[in-house]
């Protein structure tokens, strides 16, 4: 059945010497992977460029229900992209951005919800002009609002400790090993309060927003089954000062 929807390309990687296979998340149907033949011309077909992380795209292809791998029949960019492709460090970032959401959304289904934050997050990524160093954070923390495990803030206090297991603050310390203590726990409730209009507001060393990074990556580990580690991690680590 031939159906349009909207889609961003979270991962793609080359299938034999004509082919590629992309992991996209689609507005309509959550995520799908497709396997698609690029031309080597550019006068018809899926041309490479449209399928790079994070671009969105229009995209008509054959939706078969049981399929592992589908079709693509049409595809179009949807919001073409200014500044993150000749950017260094907007594009380093969209390549940690890519890479953290094709695992984070592995087994999503239709959530329209979701796609609507990570489309205009990119687009509020490509169109900012000044400060994002905090970019990744607050769209990795407010992610989480949509993939079912927001942290709950009620209980937090400046001697609260935060149970990463049941993202809950609690009085004492659990009896396991995954949690923050006060000092870092505290720092929660700080980053959900970020925004993207806002988090050039909070400021942070490189080895803070480093910390940061790694917690919440801990986070998502101990509620996403088999998330890795990301090999973006290690060019996003040495940005910004």
């Amino acid at each position: 059945m031939l159906t349009k929807t909207k889609a961003v390309v979270l991962r793609t990687l080359k299938y034999g010497d004509s082919q590629v296979i992309a992991d996209m998340l689609t507005q309509t149907h959550g995520r799908l992977s497709f396997i698609q033949r690029i031309p080597k011309t550019a006068r018809a077909g899926v041309r490479k460029q449209l399928l790079q992380p994070l671009s969105v795209l229009d995209l008509v292809f054959d939706y078969r229900q049981n399929a592992n791998l589908l079709r693509i029949k049409e595809a179009s960019m949807a919001y073409p992209l200014s500044s993150i492709p000749l950017d260094a460090y907007k594009l380093s970032i969209a390549m940690f951005v890519a890479e953290f959401t094709h695992f984070a959304t592995r087994s999503e289904q239709d959530n329209a919800p979701l796609f609507q934050y990570i489309t205009n997050s990119i687009m509020w990524l490509d169109a900012c002009r000044g400060a994002f160093s905090n970019f990744h954070i607050v769209y990795m923390m407010h992610l989480t609002r949509f993939v079912g495990f927001y942290p709950n803030l009620d209980n937090c206090t400046a001697n609260a400790y935060f149970d990463l297991r049941s993202g809950c603050f609690t009085a004492g310390q659990p009896s396991h090993n995954d949690f923050l203590k006060p000092d870092e726990a505290s720092r929660i409730a700080t980053l959900m309060r970020m925004r993207y209009e806002t988090m050039h507001l909070f400021s942070f060393s490189r080895n803070e927003r480093n910390r940061c990074v790694e917690l919440i990556l801990k986070y998502y580990r101990l509620h996403v089954p088999d998330f890795p580690e990301l090999k973006s991690t290690g060019v996003l680590q040495e940005l910004f000062v």
